[in-house]
C-alpha cells in the first residue's frame, strides 16, 4: 500500500485545483482519476470574476485568458430571421477592486489542460485509470481501494469525483435536493457551417421551454456549444444524426450543416447539496458536494472554490504546524455558500434572477466563520470575513501582493507591526477603499482578522496560520 499525505479522488476542476494548491505548498498530493484521459467536453464553459482572481493566484489566468473570450451577445432567431439581441447578463466595467469585471469563457476541456500543466509544472501529477471502490478509514488515516492496482493509504481523502461520488456514498453521506427542470436536455461540442460566430444563437419555437434550442460559439476553438431540451420522457439521441435530426427541424440550418459531433451528453437539470461536507479525514468539494442547473455559472465556480478554501487549510496544518481544528472550517464556510448558490442557479434558470452582481461571486465572505475575528469598534468599508479586494497601496498592486501561499498583513494609517516571516507586509497610508486599521488576509483573499491596534494578532497566527 503507497502512502500520500492528501489523496484526492477526481481530476476535474476542483481536483486539479486543490493539486495545485497543495503542491505550491510543498505538499505532496496523489490526484487520481477514473478515466483514461481528461474530461473531453466543454461542460463547464465560464468563469465568473472571483474564479478568475482565485487563477490569478495559481498562476494559471494569463493561460485562462490567451485561450478564451468573453460571452458573446445573443441573438433570437425566427423563420431563418434575426429577431433581435438578448443580453445574457447585466454588464459591468472593471474597476481597480474588481480587475475581472465579467465573466470568461473557455470550455472545461481546455481549462483542465491548463490545470494539469500548471500542476505538473509544480511537480504534481494525476494518475490515470485509477477508479475507486471503496473507502475505510481510522484516527491516523484513509485508506482507498481501487478497480486495479494496490491501495492508496493516506492522511486524508478529498472527494472532488463529481455528482455520482463513489467516495460520498462510501462514507455514507446523502444529497438533499430536488428536480429543477423536468426536460431531459443535450449539451454537445459541435462543428457548424453558417453561423456566425459573432452571437450566442437562440431558436425559440412558441412558448414552451421543452423544444428550445440554443447554439454558442466556443471561445477559443473552432467548435459551437449546442443545448436543446426535449419533453419530459424522451430519450435523447446523442448521435451525429440525432444531432443533425434537432438541429434542422428547430432552426433555419440544414442537417448537413452540422458537420460533426466532438463529445455529448444528455442531463436533467436538478440542484443537490451534501449532508455533510466532512466525514473524519474525508472532505467533500465540487460536484460531490453540491450539484447545481448550468444556468448562471456557478457550480464549476463555486468547484473550484471549495478546493481553494480547503487547499490552504490542509496546507497549514500538514505543513506548518496549525491546528488541526481548522480544517473544522471547511464544512462551516463552503456549505452555506453552496447552499445559496444552488439557490442562485435555481433562480436563473427558471428565470426568476438576472445574471448580474450575485452571480459574480465577488460579494461572497464569511462573516459568520469562526476564522474571523473583527476587534475594530468602527470598521470600516472592509471587514474582517469579507473578500480582500484589490487597490494600489504605496505603488503595491495588492493583488500581486497577496498571490501565493502566504498570509499578508495590510497596515493602513496606522504603525506596521513586524509580522512573522512567513507573513507578507504592506504598509501604506489609509485608502478609499479599506479604510484604516490593520487587515490580516488569509491566503485564499479573505480577511481573517482586522483590528486597530496588533492586540490578538500573534494569538490568531498562532492557532491559524501555524509557523
Amino acid at each position: 500500500m503507497s502512502d500520500t499525505p492528501v489523496l484526492v479522488v477526481g481530476a476535474g476542476p476542483t481536483g486539479l485545483a486543490l493539486g495545485i494548491d497543495l503542491a505550491r505548498r510543498g505538499i505532496p498530493a496523489l490526484v487520481v482519476e477514473r478515466a483514461d484521459e481528461l474530461f473531453p467536453g466543454s461542460r463547464g464553459k465560464g468563469f465568473q470574476p472571483r474564479t478568475m482572481e482565485v487563477f490569478d493566484d495559481l498562476g494559471v489566468l494569463d493561460a485562462i485568458h490567451a485561450v478564451g473570450g468573453g460571452y458573446p451577445v445573443g441573438m433570437i432567431w425566427r423563420d431563418g430571421e434575426r429577431i433581435g439581441e438578448h443580453h445574457m447578463s447585466d454588464p459591468a466595467e472593471p474597476t481597480e477592486d474588481s480587475p475581472y469585471n465579467e465573466p470568461w469563457m473557455v470550455p472545461q476541456w481546455r481549462t483542465q489542460r491548463i490545470l494539469l500543466e500548471r500542476l505538473e509544472e509544480l511537480g504534481g501529477k494525476v494518475a490515470f485509470g485509477r477508479e475507486v471502490t471503496g473507502v475505510t478509514q481510522d484516527e491516523d488515516g484513509v485508506s482507498a481501494y481501487f478497480a486495479s492496482g494496490e491501495p492508496v493509504r493516506a492522511r486524508y481523502l478529498v472527494a472532488a469525483d463529481g455528482g455520482r461520488s463513489v467516495v460520498r456514498r462510501a462514507v455514507g453521506v446523502g444529497m438533499t435536493g430536488e428536480e429543477v427542470d423536468p426536460f431531459p436536455t443535450l449539451v454537445a461540442d459541435v462543428r457548424i457551417t453558417g453561423l456566425d460566430r459573432d452571437n450566442w444563437h437562440f431558436f425559440p419555437q412558441g412558448e414552451g421551454a421543452e423544444d428550445l434550442l440554443a447554439i454558442c460559439p466556443l471561445a477559443g476553438t473552432e467548435d459551437f456549444q449546442l443545448m436543446a431540451r426535449f419533453a419530459e420522457g424522451t430519450e435523447v439521441d446523442l448521435s451525429l444524426e440525432g444531432v443533425r435530426k434537432v438541429v434542422a427541424a428547430r432552426s433555419h440550418l440544414a442537417a448537413e450543416d452540422v458537420t460533426e459531433v466532438r463529445w455529448a451528453s444528455d442531463f436533467r437539470p436538478r440542484a443537490a447539496l451534501a449532508d455533510r461536507f466532512r466525514v473524519g479525514r474525508v472532505f467533500l468539494a465540487g460536484d460531490a458536494a453540491h450539484v447545481h442547473s448550468p444556468a448562471g455559472g456557478q457550480g464549476l465556480n463555486t468547484s473550484v472554490q471549495d478546493a481553494y478554501n480547503l487547499g490552504w487549510k490542509l496546507g497549514a496544518v500538514l505543513g506548518d504546524g496549525a491546528e488541526a481544528s481548522l480544517l473544522d472550517t471547511y464544512e462551516g464556510e463552503r456549505r452555506p455558500i453552496a447552499e445559496q448558490m444552488l439557490g442562485l442557479s435555481t433562480s436563473v434558470h427558471r428565470g426568476e434572477t438576472r445574471r448580474g452582481g450575485a452571480t459574480r461571486q465577488l460579494g461572497l465572505g464569511y462573516p459568520g466563520s469562526p476564522l474571523t475575528t473583527e476587534t475594530r469598534t468602527a470598521p470600516g468599508p472592509v471587514r474582517a470575513g469579507d473578500r480582500a479586494p484589490n487597490a494600489t497601496v504605496s505603488g503595491v498592486r495588492l493583488f500581486d501582493a497577496f498571490r501565493g501561499p502566504h498570509w499578508t498583513l495590510l497596515a493602513l494609517g496606522t504603525p506596521a507591526p513586524t509580522p512573522p516571516a512567513a507573513v507578507r507586509l504592506v504598509h501604506g497610508p489609509a485608502h478609499k477603499t479599506y479604510g484604516t486599521g490593520l487587515f490580516l488576509v488569509r491566503p485564499d483573499g479573505y480577511v481573517g482578522w482586522a483590528g486597530d491596534t496588533p492586540a490578538g494578532l500573534p494569538e490568531y497566527l498562532a492557532r491559524f496560520g501555524g509557523r
